[in-house]
């Protein structure tokens, strides 16, 4: 899926589901292809934000437009369109390059 069709959910209460995340977004008139809500990985608790993809641009900005500053479950979310994932130095902080 392009960048540019992905867009970034931040500040979400951290108990909203992804089905949660779901329902607000098809209520803002659009379909997402995948929804995603970031999780601690020892946790398994929310991390307070996610991700949606759309087969459009007219969806994306769509939803950005009618979910920034909505509030959902007590805070206000901000939406925006998703950046570019940087790569990852998997080194762990030894300070060495490979």
């Amino acid at each position: 899926m392009e960048e540019n069709k992905k867009i970034y959910i931040g500040n979400l209460n951290y108990d909203t589901t992804k089905e949660d995340l779901q329902k607000a977004i098809e209520e803002a008139g659009a379909t997402p292809t995948d929804v995603t809500v970031i999780s601690d990985k020892y946790t398994g608790r929310s991390k307070g934000f996610g991700f949606a993809e759309f087969e459009t641009d007219e969806d994306t900005q769509k939803v950005i437009e009618a979910l920034d500053g909505k509030e959902i479950a007590g805070r206000n979310l901000k939406v925006n369109k998703a950046r570019p994932r940087k790569p990852r130095n998997d080194n762990f902080g030894s300070g060495r390059r490979f």
